[in-house]
């Protein structure tokens, strides 16, 4: 979308060609791309392009310019700046069926229309606030392709952790790359794998054996018995005692 229209593009319908739109995302340094918590955004246009999209802002970084406060989500985005309540029944449905309904094709439209119409009204605020520098250097950090050439050896470094003794980094880097290979595999987020700070949690307080995955926070009890929790279980020993 812009000021003036939006569309809604399918990338898994037969026969397109993303090319124009990927060239416009990553090559063209005209256009200003505005995200709402970009991250995973700019990941998968990295994926495809070995780029990211540039020049870049997020407004959710921008709210913490602002705001000096935590990290705030696109509908109370929306409500606040707007005045509209977004319909979240749509975010849940099943976004690889065909063909899509009119109330997901409104949903999708609804994230780059809405940011269409904020934007201006965030950067006229924020040139009140004078933090203009500290932002440009936040939104260059999402934009860098460092961020997503995530290599298994590295794939740690993402994951704030506390307390990180030999032991503890150790399974944190063992977990972490073992994470990666699942989300690879099945080729969803790492977060439905599991979130940063189960991750975190499990490297600082390794459960003793595959049973006690169900009492560890942000798992549920199928971890007990099933073929991910044993994996789990045996992955990060063997990728620990690596060279």
């Amino acid at each position: 979308a812009d000021s003036e229209e939006a569309a809604a593009i399918d990338p898994l319908a037969k026969g397109i060609d993303l090319t124009p739109l990927l060239d416009l995302l990553v090559d063209n340094e005209e256009v200003l791309k505005v995200f709402h918590a970009g991250g995973q955004d700019v990941e998968i246009v990295f994926n495809l392009t070995g780029k990211t999209p540039h020049p870049i802002f997020d407004t959710q970084i921008a709210m913490m310019a602002i705001s000096q406060s935590e990290q705030i989500g696109y509908a109370n985005l929306v409500e606040s700046w707007l005045g509209k309540v977004i319909d979240k029944g749509a975010r849940f449905t099943d976004w690889g069926r065909r063909p899509l309904t009119e109330r997901q094709i409104e949903y999708a439209i609804g994230d780059v229309t809405y940011l269409a119409k904020i934007f201006p009204k965030i950067l006229k605020k924020l040139i009140k606030t004078g933090r203009g520098h500290w932002l440009n250097a936040e939104m260059e950090k999402l934009a860098d392709p460092a961020n997503y050439a995530i290599a298994l050896e590295t794939a740690w470094h993402r994951i704030r952790a506390t307390g990180r003794n030999p032991a503890m980094l150790g399974r944190l880097k063992a977990i972490a790359a073992w994470r990666e290979v699942e989300a690879q595999d099945k080729d969803i987020p790492r977060g439905r794998i599991i979130r940063d700070e189960t991750l975190a949690d499990l490297a600082g307080h390794p459960p003793k054996k595959q049973e006690d995955l169900a009492k560890v926070r942000g798992l549920s009890q199928a971890w007990a018995a099933n073929d991910i929790g044993r994996r789990l279980k045996v992955a990060p020993v063997r990728l620990v005692s690596q060279p």
